[in-house]
């Protein structure tokens, strides 16, 4: 595949992670999470056949799917989101702009410890894994949380592709992305349910 594209894909994930830092909308949290997964898949099939690299994105959307299913069946006033201080989009994106700056100087030094897989994998697998993690230390929310471990986990995917192409682990990876949109989801509905019977004691 062309290097061209590895590096549209690359641009696509850093929109649509420093993205999902900003917005406050669930639909737009998930419609986001969808797109990234396509930034995952063109990286991924760098180094993976395309029957392989396709399951990363099937089981990716069916995990957006899931998520979104489950929080579409609570009322929209459902349960406010709370973050750790600060909470403005203007600190969100000047952090996202730190993390942007600590991939740029490590990106060399990964892909030469990676056998030259590419900076175009080594830069966008960094991206996704300091995204992550950045959104998992600002927010408290299930489904927040449960996104910043879902991009995290896709930016280790795209670094392993370079070096291991199992079917087995592959499958594997898609499994543990799938076993987290359910606990998700389950924990979404316990804290919904935990309120709710605390409304009614009240």
């Amino acid at each position: 595949m062309p290097i061209t594209i590895a590096w549209i894909a690359v641009i696509l994930l850093l929109v649509t992670s420093t993205g999902l830092l900003i917005v406050r909308d669930w639909r737009w949290s998930l419609v986001l999470l969808a797109v990234q997964y396509v930034g995952v898949f063109v990286l991924t099939l760098q180094h993976w056949p395309l029957g392989m690299a396709s399951v990363k994105l099937v089981a990716g959307w069916m995990s957006a799917a899931i998520l979104g299913m489950t929080r579409s069946s609570f009322p929209s006033v459902e349960i406010e989101e709370q973050v750790f201080w600060p909470r403005g989009g203007l600190f969100r994106l000047f952090a996202a702009g730190i993390i942007l700056l600590i991939v740029w100087v490590a990106t060399p030094p990964v892909d030469t410890i990676m056998a030259d897989a590419g900076y175009a994998i080594s830069g966008g697998s960094l991206i996704l894994i300091g995204m992550g993690l950045l959104h998992l230390g600002i927010t408290s929310y299930i489904l927040r949380v449960v996104i910043g471990l879902m991009t995290v986990l896709s930016g280790f995917e795209i670094l392993y592709s370079a070096v291991e192409g199992s079917i087995l682990v592959a499958a594997l990876l898609a499994t543990i992305n799938l076993g987290l949109a359910l606990v998700g989801a389950y924990l979404m509905i316990a804290q919904y349910n935990a309120r709710e019977a605390e409304a009614q004691t009240e």
